[in-house]
Formats: C-alpha cells, sequence, structure tokens
C-alpha cells in the first residue's frame, strides 16, 4: 500500500557531547521517509527545498526508493535550517538557530499520482499546513497519522484542534500529552486527547519508551538500553516511518497490528540515535532490522510459573 509524507526536507547542524557536525541532510520528512523505506515500496514525498539543496542528497531519497515527484524546488530560495546542541543527558537540547527559508510558504502541492495514497503521514509542521494536505486529498486516506509539538499548542491551538479532528493516530512525546491535556496523568491525559478526534494515541517517552492508546485498551513498548546515544535528533519521525511504513507494508490498521509496528517503530529510532543525522539509517539491512526488532522482543519476554 502507498504511504505519503508530508513535512520538512532540511539542513541541520549538531551538536552533541560526542561531537558536532556541519550541514547536514535533516528534517521530519526525510527521517520518516527514510525509516519507511524498509517497508514500504509506494513511498511518496511532498516538501520543499531551495536551490542550494544537493541533486545527490534528493538522490540518495530516490536510491531509498522514495518518489520525489512531489519535492518542490525553489531554485532562488534557501532550503529550512536548524542548528541546536544537545546537553550531556541527551534528553534537552538548545536552539542555537532557525532558518524557516522556503518553509514559511510552503504551500504543499500533491500530484495526482498521489492523490489515491492509502496512508498519510503529516510531518510536524504547521497545523494549517497539515489540515490543507487533508482537504486537498481527492480521496481519504485509510489512515491518517500526525505529529506535533508544544510550539503550536502555544500559538497555534485552535489549528491544532481543527486538524485533530481529521486525523486517525496522533504521536506526541508525553511533556506535549500533559500540556494539551490539562492532566498529568498520562491515562487521563490521553481520554481526553481522543475525544479531540484521533481514535490512537501514541505517547512518546525517549528512552522511556512509548504508549499506544485506542478506546481502553493501552499496550506499552520499552525502549533498548543503548550503550552510547550519538544524536536524537530525528528520532521520532524515524520511530513514526517505522510505524506508519509498517502498517503500510502490512495494510493491517488493528490493534494488535498496531502493537508490532510500535516495536518496528521502536527499532528504527534505535539505529537512528547510533549515528549523526540519517546516516544509520541510510544503510541498514533487513537482517539487522530483524535482529534488532528480536532484541525489543527478548528484552519483555518471560513465562509466569
Amino acid at each position: 500500500m502507498s504511504l505519503l509524507t508530508v513535512g520538512s526536507v532540511a539542513f541541520d547542524a549538531l551538536e552533541t557531547p560526542f561531537g558536532k557536525t556541519d550541514k547536514i541532510i535533516g528534517g521530519a520528512a526525510t527521517y520518516i521517509t527514510l525509516s519507511a523505506s524498509y517497508f514500504t515500496k509506494g513511498n511518496n514525498l511532498v516538501a520543499v527545498v531551495g536551490g542550494d539543496f544537493p541533486k545527490e542528497m534528493i538522490g540518495l531519497l530516490e536510491d531509498h526508493g522514495v518518489d520525489t515527484e512531489g519535492l518542490e524546488i525553489v531554485a532562488d530560495g534557501k532550503t529550512f535550517f536548524w542548528s541546536g546542541r544537545y546537553h550531556e543527558d541527551m534528553n534537552t537540547r538548545d536552539t542555537l538557530e532557525t532558518q524557516l527559508n522556503v518553509m514559511e510558504h510552503f504551500d504543499p502541492t500533491i500530484p495526482e499520482s498521489y492523490q489515491t495514497t492509502e496512508y498519510l503521514m503529516l510531518g510536524n509542521t504547521v497545523p494549517a499546513t497539515q489540515k490543507l494536505v487533508i482537504e486537498r486529498m481527492a480521496k481519504r486516506p485509510k489512515l491518517v497519522m500526525l505529529d506535533t509539538m508544544n510550539l503550536w499548542m502555544d500559538i497555534a491551538m485552535d489549528d491544532l484542534k481543527a486538524v485533530l479532528k481529521l486525523v486517525d493516530v496522533l504521536t506526541i512525546n508525553d511533556e506535549e500529552a500533559r500540556q494539551l491535556s490539562g492532566e498529568y496523568s498520562l491515562r487521563k491525559a490521553a481520554k481526553v486527547i481522543m475525544a479531540m478526534g484521533p481514535q490512537t494515541l501514541i505517547i512518546k517517552k525517549g528512552e522511556h519508551g512509548a504508549l499506544l492508546f485506542q478506546a481502553d485498551r493501552i499496550f506499552f513498548a520499552p525502549a533498548l538500553p543503548l550503550e552510547e546515544v550519538f544524536d536524537p535528533t530525528g528520532a521520532g519521525d524515524s520511530f513514526a516511518g517505522g510505524f506508519i511504513g509498517y502498517l503500510a507494508s502490512t495494510d493491517d490498521i488493528s490493534f494488535d497490528n498496531m502493537k508490532r509496528a510500535i516495536i518496528y517503530g521502536s527499532a528504527m529510532a534505535s539505529f537512528c540515535v547510533e549515528k549523526f543525522g540519517t546516516e544509520r539509517l541510510i544503510n541498514l539491512t533487513q537482517e539487522e532490522i530483524k535482529e534488532r526488532v528480536q532484541q525489543f522482543v527478548n528484552l519483555s519476554s518471560f513465562e509466569i510459573v
């Protein structure tokens, strides 16, 4: 089944306790599509970059089976750029610089060949833009998944609530879930948020795993204890790409299959943090993914005697 991802393709400059990088490829849609590419073949992208974005980086996406017909190139524009520095705990970071550039006026155009996609992933961007994408689809996808962040809760809450009414799955972190719901208990928060529209909610807890909520059902997926985390950038997007990529590949949106998808998403996120940027996601093998998923299974598998 085909997957359409709409979001940012960007440049990042990163600094962590393990080192620093100059401009490297980043952006939510980049991580999502690269992660999803290991599961689904119909992997379509809608985004915008400037004329400064190297052709070889577009080629990298295409080499992973990403269809870039929907990637707009503004010849006289500059690509979105973000620079950040992570603290010693790797859970907190400081934004050093943000240049919206071509993303400031991003007006997503959905190519005809993408109009009947079955799975739609809306990467973290302006809620009004996410809503536009749904409205511009000729046919409502089988599953619409959305990622967002606390910034939009601060400055565009009404727009965010409007788009939440139109989506099936929402993915946010625990801090954002508490802010959006006004509840500290994540179980109570989930009920409040699902009443806003999404039938399924994923609450990411970073190094402490992820929670899946649907109606009165709950599933918890652990995070894999890694010896070293080089760069957390893109981990949440890699998780989302693995999750929806697996769902699209199986074409099964049951709660039981979403539990499996959570594990595949968590596995992709665990790969992402092992290197800077997208470096680890670029050269994965199916055998590595299979072994990593088995590690997750072993982590929480036990028998009661």
